[in-house]
């Protein structure tokens, strides 16, 4: 299903024809987000961290992903790589600070996993969380999904 949706728009994009957006993106519960479209999942001190299922949506087919170094420290809202896709290059933010611990190696060789699978084998980066207070300046899953209706309806 997902690769005759993948064929149809890029024929629709070939074409130059404008097909309608496939409806809201997934969101999952447990998450919480960053209103740069990024998840993050809390696990005792570590945190996995990936773009939302809206962002890849709206990136469309994914080509390169960015990865940064296993140890490198992050800060929260602060850039860690980037995403490359057919449409354009987009930052990576931390929605929280601490230290990198484990960086997904499939994507070097898989950049598609990000569309495919982002909440899951999609996962970018997994870090040390060195301050935990910093979850409550990002949004639960309904704030998220309010927040992206509110920010289609703009475009």
């Amino acid at each position: 299903m997902a690769s005759r949706l993948v064929w149809a728009s890029r024929v629709a994009s070939y074409l130059r024809i404008s097909i309608p957006h496939r409806g809201f993106a997934s969101v999952v519960k447990d998450l919480k987000y960053a209103t740069s479209h990024e998840w993050v999942k809390v696990e005792g001190d570590k945190a996995t961290i990936g773009i939302t299922d809206h962002a890849q949506d709206h990136l469309g087919d994914v080509v390169y992903v960015e990865l940064p170094e296993v140890g490198t420290s992050v800060k929260q809202d602060s850039s860690f790589g980037a995403v490359e896709s057919v449409k354009a290059t987009s930052d990576i933010n931390s929605p929280v600070s601490g230290k990198i611990v484990e960086v997904n190696d499939k994507l070097s060789s898989s950049p598609a996993l990000v569309n495919s699978s982002p909440y899951e084998n999609g996962w970018i980066i997994k870090v040390e969380v060195s301050d935990s207070n910093e979850l409550k300046n990002l949004m639960d899953s309904e704030q998220y999904s309010k927040f992206c209706e509110e920010e289609d309806s703009k475009h």
